[in-house]
């Protein structure tokens, strides 16, 4: 461990749990933080965490936290742990989550101790966990660095081994969940004389409804309000919202190529109560078949400043 200390929220989300959960720890067990700063909380020192590291495997692994709590007392470095036997609790098959890993490469600290809350089906952990990624880092830098290394790399395990899938559905549940209370939230809310001028659909068959969360969650921190028609919209369905809500701007996601029609956007661009700015975000798109005047937003602080120029037009 490195010698930097680390306030209560940094070492919560370096190792993937609910602040409440390490001051339970401390309040409870003693494993609370060592180091101390002129002017300062006290800070979790390189020990102080790997005590809690200790703490967290032996706790997933079945130990009771009292227990768990005197092992990781002693020094960190130096304290032996009751070797692994095939049936017992401290054995990696058998711990909570079936000691799954996933490959983050050099992803950022909060995004591995996201994908160990993830991993462990602590949603409690989870959703603290994105709601302190959004509040220090705003939606497009937690989106980008610490929401999508994990989201990616569960889609490839799935995709490739056909597990974790309920992981990734538990992930995204709340994800989504922090998103709409940032979406909801009062400074997001339309004024009587201003209307929702911005749609975010996804296209038919698409159920890859997240980015678009993201993006209207976005969007909301810019006080700019939108309406979300989730996933698998079909294109009469979308048709039908634009001449009823006469959007300025609207975005059509597709995740695959499979989904991505162009026939879809063609119908946007065509026909009463056309949109300014029609834009299709996401992978399965092709530059070389999307209709003409249509917008390719590649990331999401592009479809940000995209849609923020379109409201105030």
């Amino acid at each position: 461990m490195s010698d930097e200390l680390l306030s209560a929220g940094a070492a919560a989300r370096r190792l993937g749990v609910a602040v409440t959960t390490l001051r339970s720890w401390h309040q409870r067990y003693g494993l609370g933080p060592s180091g101390h700063e002129h002017g300062h909380h006290r800070r979790y020192t390189g020990d102080d965490l790997a005590r809690l590291v200790l703490m967290q495997r032996l706790v997933t692994a079945g130990v009771a936290p009292a227990e768990a709590a005197r092992w990781a007392r002693r020094s960190p470095r130096d304290a032996p742990v009751p070797a692994p036997s095939p049936g017992s609790a401290l054995n990696p098959a058998a711990r909570s989550g079936g000691g799954y890993t996933l490959a983050l490469g050099d992803a950022d600290p909060a995004a591995r101790g996201l994908a160990r809350a993830a991993l462990r089906l602590d949603v409690l952990a989870v959703r603290d966990l994105v709601a302190a990624a959004v509040a220090d880092r705003g939606v497009v830098g937690a989106w980008d660095e610490v929401l999508c290394p994990v989201l990616v790399a569960l889609g490839v395990r799935a995709a490739a081994a056909a597990e974790l899938v309920e992981v990734e559905h538990a992930l995204s549940g709340c994800v989504s969940a922090v998103f709409a209370s940032l979406a909801s939230a009062p400074s997001a809310q339309p004024a009587r004389e201003r209307p929702v001028r911005i749609l975010l659909a996804c296209a038919d068959e698409e159920q890859h409804s997240l980015p678009t969360e993201a993006l209207a969650a976005a969007l909301a921190e810019r006080g700019i309000p939108s309406r979300v028609l989730g996933a698998r919209v079909p294109p009469t369905a979308l048709r039908a919202a634009v001449r009823r809500t006469g959007p300025v701007a609207v975005l059509l996601w597709a995740h695959s190529i499979a989904t991505a029609d162009p026939a879809q956007l063609n119908g946007l661009l065509s026909g009463r109560g056309r949109p300014a700015v029609v834009a299709a975000g996401g992978p399965g798109w092709d530059a070389a078949t999307v209709p003409s005047g249509v917008v390719l937003p590649a990331t999401l602080v592009e479809a940000v400043e995209l849609f923020v120029a379109a409201a105030h037009s």
